[in-house]
């Protein structure tokens, strides 16, 4: 593979959808190409603009019950992206029917993308982060009934 080859497959990845390319050639020789990750919260830069979602933050009309069902909390540090880029829609929203193996957001630790899945069956009752912030070890993420 050389270098020519490279580049147009960087810049492939670029433009398209793709986030991730590994490849290997015949001689054994492997690459992988990732996309740079959107930048962090704390820099200055226009929101996320997310018209046609459903806000991630539960309003707070009424004083809660007791929260029923399993909160589901934050197991880095990082920054919580509730979509897999700023053009597509969000990994789920309250209401959605979740299994053990549904992706529910990402965080995003040094940069590295690292999916979050719901460990069970159940209905998201509630979502307390706010898409492209910064959360902490413990913070809480959904509750699940």
């Amino acid at each position: 593979m050389d270098l020519k080859q490279i580049k147009e497959l960087m810049k492939e990845v670029e433009n398209s959808k793709i986030h991730r390319l590994r490849v290997k050639d015949k001689e054994g020789v492997e690459i992988e190409i990732e996309k740079a990750p959107p930048p962090p919260a704390h820099q200055h830069v226009a929101p996320m603009p997310q018209a046609h979602h459903q806000t991630v933050h539960p309003t707070e009309a009424a004083p809660k019950e007791k929260e029923k069902g399993h909160i589901l909390t934050s197991p880095m540090v990082g920054i919580f992206y509730a979509a897999p880029s700023p053009e597509e829609p969000f990994f789920v929203k309250v209401g959605d029917q979740v299994d053990e193996d549904t992706v529910l957001c990402i965080i995003e630790a040094m940069k590295v993308m690292n999916e979050v899945k719901a460990g069970r069956k159940g209905v998201i009752a509630e979502v307390y982060a706010d898409n492209g912030h910064p959360i902490e070890f413990g913070t809480k993420l959904f509750r699940i009934q």
